[in-house]
């Protein structure tokens, strides 16, 4: 059974001005979610679910979908603030998403085989997917996960702070804690993140977590289970985030999953400001000159 790309791609983009989404950035007009969605074809999956709002349905599947659709089977997911959940008779009000675990679970209904969840404004790189993809078609089981890991170097923006989930791993590469560290950027060389008001240093060389995980489908009830008790916790709290390491790391915690860091020496693309883009737009030019992508991927 070919494996399951799900691209969250509900995001407001509220630091890039604008629905990042669908900003054309390769040289044939392509926005990243299309490269995105080119190299897991490549690498062998069968079908890709878009987490959007109901809000931007017309405009993505205008956009992006149109493009998509004739290559790969498609099918939409919504998540809003009140998406129904099962066991969950009344949310909270508050206008913030409830983060991309909420993004992951409200796709339980459509997806029953080994899927890979990436960022829509996000590049990966191709060799990230045929590992992700190998893992999914070979070593994936109810208790076998795993994410592909990126230098933190390679991830950092030049125009603002970008906040990551470091990765600490054990000797045989299987992941022992995902921490998120806020306010990343690098300074006279050196990569700080800051904490309590403190700058704190990082290395280059550090594993991070760039929301490329591979999952069974089993994680979906560990989703729905860790999602209720977050709305009886912290339901109240408007700036609160249901987050995919919250659940990944009480798994791992507990024993109940090993999830193995696939490491990628790609570098990583991403539009986190509107000034970032002309180095992206650089970067998929320089891609295309290189060969690994033809001008009009679709074409």
């Amino acid at each position: 059974m070919k494996p399951t790309l799900m691209i969250l791609a509900a995001g407001i983009g509220s630091r890039y001005g604008g629905l990042k989404q669908v900003d054309g950035i390769g040289p044939g007009g392509e926005a990243i979610i299309e490269f995105s969605i080119f190299d897991a074809i490549r690498a062998g999956f069968g079908k890709v679910v878009f987490i959007i709002r109901k809000s931007i349905e017309q405009e993505f599947k205008e956009k992006v979908g149109a493009r998509i659709e004739p290559h790969i089977p498609v099918e939409y997911v919504f998540q809003e603030l009140d998406t129904p959940i099962e066991g969950v008779g009344h949310f909270p009000h508050r206008e913030k998403p409830w983060g991309t675990g909420h993004a992951v679970l409200v796709a339980k209904e459509v997806i029953k085989e080994p899927f890979a969840v990436i960022n829509a404004d996000d590049y990966y790189g191709i060799s990230g997917f045929y590992t992700i993809a190998e893992f999914l078609r070979t070593s994936c089981t109810p208790d076998q996960y795993c994410m592909v890991g990126y230098q933190l170097g390679k991830t950092i923006s030049a125009h603002g702070t970008v906040s990551r989930g470091v990765a600490a791993m054990d000797a045989s590469h299987f992941l022992t804690n995902v921490t998120e560290r806020t306010k990343i950027s690098r300074r006279d060389g050196q990569i700080f993140h800051e904490e309590s008001g403190h700058l704190m240093p990082l290395a280059d060389d550090d594993l991070v977590s760039m929301n490329f995980w591979g999952f069974h489908p089993r994680i979906f009830d560990y989703f729905h289970e860790d999602f209720i008790q977050f709305l009886q916790q912290e339901g109240g709290n408007p700036k609160s985030e249901f987050f995919i390491p919250l659940t990944v790391n009480r798994l791992v915690e507990e024993g109940k999953i090993q999830l193995k860091v696939l490491l990628s020496e790609d570098k990583w693309y991403g539009i986190t400001y509107r000034e970032d883009k002309p180095e992206v737009e650089a970067a998929f030019q320089e891609l295309a000159r290189e060969g690994k992508y033809p001008v009009g991927i679709w074409k």
